[in-house]
């Protein structure tokens, strides 16, 4: 895979492919580490950054008699503005 190194104002940056955020399931905003090792520049994800959930996953690991508790007052409608 060829990429080209750009000018961003004062500085110079390199575009990922989305195809290697996505194999490497990463976000805007995640961190990486940038390392050389024999003239190479390797980039290695920092995998504490952020913590992804599915929805699906969370509501399987909930008990199988869990009842959602919501509680409501009379104060709707009683805004002040």
């Amino acid at each position: 895979m060829i990429a080209t190194i750009s000018s961003w104002g004062n500085s110079q940056g390199l575009r990922l492919p989305k195809g290697v955020i996505k194999e490497l399931h990463l976000s805007v905003g995640d961190k990486i580490n940038i390392v050389v090792e024999n003239e190479k520049i390797v980039l290695e994800p920092l995998k504490a950054s952020r913590q992804k959930y599915d929805i699906k996953t969370l509501v399987s690991k909930l008990p199988k008699n869990h009842q959602a508790h919501e509680e409501f007052n009379n104060k709707s409608g009683q805004e002040e503005w």
